[in-house]
């Protein structure tokens, strides 16, 4: 028993330091072409949970990315935004924004549609997207 207490803790320790953080910089970016020049946190929110469709959201499949952005901006995770999201997409309400595998993807994504509004790490920016927010 004793053993078996001290494996559990050994594996809880092991996977406290395994366990994924994310400590880059988030933005939030637009097309050059978009005319938006500035959004605050709030009304970024408001389009990655369906409740705006003024510009178009690109998702992330990268969950710590995508975890850290939900946190910061929505104050809710993963699972909450999925369920609003199924509840839109069941009801007939909305689209499921489409999902890309890296910040590359989501960048080119952003760049070639001027209504689509994605977020990336702030190394990842170049001159092909417009940062209007920076995650706090």
């Amino acid at each position: 028993m004793k053993t078996t207490i001290g494996k559990l803790l050994l594996a809880a320790g092991v996977c406290a330091f395994a366990a994924p953080s994310f400590a880059a910089e988030i933005v939030v970016i637009v097309s050059p072409k978009n005319p938006a020049t500035r959004m605050f946190s709030e009304q970024a929110g408001q389009f990655f949970l369906g409740k705006s469709t003024l510009f178009t959201p690109v998702e992330h499949t990268d969950g710590a990315l995508r975890n850290e952005f939900y946190k910061k901006v929505l104050d809710k995770d993963a699972t909450q935004v999925k369920a609003i999201w199924s509840k839109l997409v069941f009801t007939g309400k909305a689209s499921a924004p489409k999902e890309y595998a890296s910040s590359a993807e989501v960048k080119k994504a952003v760049a070639a549609d001027p209504t689509a509004i994605g977020y990336i790490e702030k190394a990842q920016v170049d001159d092909t997207v417009k940062v209007i927010l920076t995650v706090q």
